[in-house]
């Protein structure tokens, strides 16, 4: 027994002896292969190369922490497999159903608002893709061709046939640039515009376009380097903002109503409406005034379509003279009060300037009538009423200096630091700390291309970041090849979004325990940094995840970065949502307790019989 007992202990160190062996071989030569001498990072880059596909490359590493790693609670839940909806759930919307919205009423156009399910009546299934779905085309080839079987309605290639939106042609929608008030094409419309505003030089990087159609405007806009944010409400002129995003156009499901618009204010560069429909007359200058509060100091407001041009197209439009004289003259007044300065009006077009800032506008400040709407609450726009009240700008110390401070033209101000930053204007965060988060996210970006090597080739065109912070994500992915909706929260500590519009890109509000205004299949790639972490005990893990898996297209990417302990609880949702999952290190090592997992949506469609 003495001698079996000795060999056993022999066997013993061997085995250790070989096994801390092995281990030292295989780290040295994984710091070989980092180092640069080693041909690893070379081959795995020739081989990713050549079987490039939409299903992430396999790794060759696991997170070193595991479910067994943490607290008896954490990971040990079974997670339920989710099954299809039913067919007709195919472009569900969930806070813009139409059979809910006719329960509300109609003035200023509630019905159209966002109106979310009650915890009863929300879908735990997975929105199907209809039949015969297809991987949209390229940009920018998808600016004017989109797979019928992706969004198969046709109401508007009747009801919009004169005016050029959208031609229907065998297994493909054509769109060849047309619009209401430019049915010969939006470019002829743009250069129109760029002979009174500076387009083509940088300084309109930022563009809202309301009741935007199929956002013909937004995608031609993209030639001239400005970044539109389009928005239609989902009525009867069917799918019009699905079209836009299957084009590859930025665009959201929304409405000027009797809500403030989820953005903060002095935005945009730019905003238009061309024959939207938006009584701008009405409601005692209301909606004038909220395009007021998102314009930018020194912005341009463009309005075509009636009342404009009423001369001459008054008997076309089916009105009388008087009346249409009456509702231009309304808006004038409204543009007076609000200090905005009429440089064009030709063709049906008319564009307005905002002044710089207040000091220069004494109507503003001295006027009785006009109420100040309060500056404190000046970012707080989520689910917030509409006033009839002017916003006003920072204060400044001359009459020449810019409220807030001057932007740089783009692509310069992508960079740069942003005003909002320099002035105080965001609490927690300074000069070096934005540099340094430029940096931080530069580094991540770099990792996450190591592993899902399509990230900018443009195979993903449509992305989402759910927490954006600063919009480094996006600034260190800025092409022309895709954009970048940048979500911030409504839960987060800071409003940053300010922030990211000053660096050109865009983005919204938006709270993640209820449905995103879009369609169904409206982005390629979604990206989730601590979103799991900041909503943890707010809503339910599985209503984020299955909101995720919604708006996102067959075979699109995922890359979530949290907390280990989250992710785990995560990846078990996710693997349930039928999405293939890869939990990876922190690109800092194994012993950072932060870690990411990245996820590829399965292609399938709609059964003939869904359960």
């Amino acid at each position: 027994m003495a001698r079996s007992s000795t060999e056993s202990r022999t066997r013993t160190t061997v085995s250790v002896v070989v096994l801390f062996g092995l281990c030292s071989f295989f780290y040295l030569l994984g710091v070989w292969q980092r180092s640069g001498f080693g041909r690893g990072d070379s081959i795995a880059a020739v081989v990713n190369e050549q079987t490039k596909c939409v299903v992430l490359p396999n790794l060759n590493f696991e997170t070193h922490h595991s479910a067994s790693d943490l607290p008896n609670d954490t990971g040990s839940t079974e997670v339920k497999t989710f099954e299809p909806c039913d067919a007709q759930y195919t472009d569900y919307t969930p806070c813009e159903e139409q059979k809910r919205a006719m329960t509300f009423p109609r003035d200023n156009m509630i019905y159209r608002e966002r109106h979310c399910p009650p915890e009863k009546d929300k879908l735990y299934c997975l929105v199907p893709a209809p039949k015969g779905y297809a991987a949209p085309f390229h940009w920018p080839k998808s600016r004017d061709y989109v797979h019928y079987a992706n969004i198969p309605h046709k109401s508007l290639t009747v009801e919009k046939a004169i005016q050029n939106w959208v031609h229907y042609e065998g297994k493909v929608f054509r769109f060849p640039g047309g619009g209401t008030q430019f049915p010969q094409g939006a470019d002829k419309y743009i250069d129109h515009l760029a002979s009174v505003i500076p387009i083509a030089n940088g300084k309109v990087r930022t563009a809202l376009d309301t009741g935007c159609g199929v956002a013909s405007l937004g995608a031609y806009l993209l030639k001239k380097n400005v970044l539109t944010m389009s928005f239609a409400p989902r009525d009867n002129h069917e799918a019009q903002v699905q079209f836009a995003l299957e084009r590859g156009v930025p665009a959201y499901i929304g409405v000027l109503g009797s809500m403030k618009l989820s953005f903060p204010s002095r935005v945009f560069d730019m905003a238009h409406c061309s024959r939207c429909l938006i009584p701008w007359s009405g409601n005692d200058g209301m909606y004038m005034m909220e395009v007021d509060r998102v314009l930018r100091p020194g912005g341009y407001w463009v309005l075509s379509g009636p009342p404009i041009g009423w001369k001459i197209h008054y008997k076309g439009w089916q009105r009388t003279k008087d009346d249409l004289q009456s509702e231009q003259r309304r808006i004038e007044q409204f543009a007076e009060l609000l200090c905005w300065n009429k440089i064009s009006e030709k063709d049906g077009i008319a564009i307005w300037r905002k002044r710089i800032n207040d000091k220069s506008c004494p109507m503003k400040q001295e006027n009785p009538k006009v109420d100040k709407c309060e500056l404190a609450y000046d970012n707080d726009v989520w689910y917030k009423k509409m006033e009839v009240c002017v916003t006003p700008l920072p204060e400044v110390k001359t009459m020449t200096e810019v409220a807030g401070g001057q932007l740089e033209p783009f692509p310069q101000r992508l960079n740069a630091v942003p005003p909002r930053i320099t002035h105080g204007f965001v609490p927690g965060f300074s000069v070096q700390s934005y540099q340094d988060d430029n940096k931080l996210w530069q580094k991540h970006i770099n990792a996450y291309k190591k592993i899902n090597n399509l990230l900018d080739t443009g195979r993903y065109r449509n992305i989402m970041d759910m927490n954006a912070g600063l919009g480094s994500f996006a600034a260190a992915l800025e092409s022309t090849k895709l954009w970048v909706m940048n979500v911030v929260p409504t839960i987060a500590d800071t409003s940053t979004l300010g922030v990211i519009y000053e660096r050109g890109l865009i983005g919204m509000y938006h709270d993640w325990c209820e449905g995103f205004s879009t369609y169904p299949r409206t982005y390629d790639l979604i990206h989730a940094n601590a979103v799991f972490s900041l909503y943890e005990n707010k809503c339910k893990f599985e209503d984020i995840l299955l909101e995720m898996d919604r708006i996102l297209r067959p075979e699109g990417a995922v890359i979530i970065r949290d907390k280990v302990d989250v992710l785990v609880k995560v990846e078990k949702i996710a693997n349930a949502m039928r999405w293939q999952t890869r939990l990876t290190d922190h690109e800092g090592g194994p012993h950072v307790p932060e870690k990411i997992l990245f996820a590829v949506k399965q292609y399938w469609v709609v059964e003939s019989k869904s359960s």
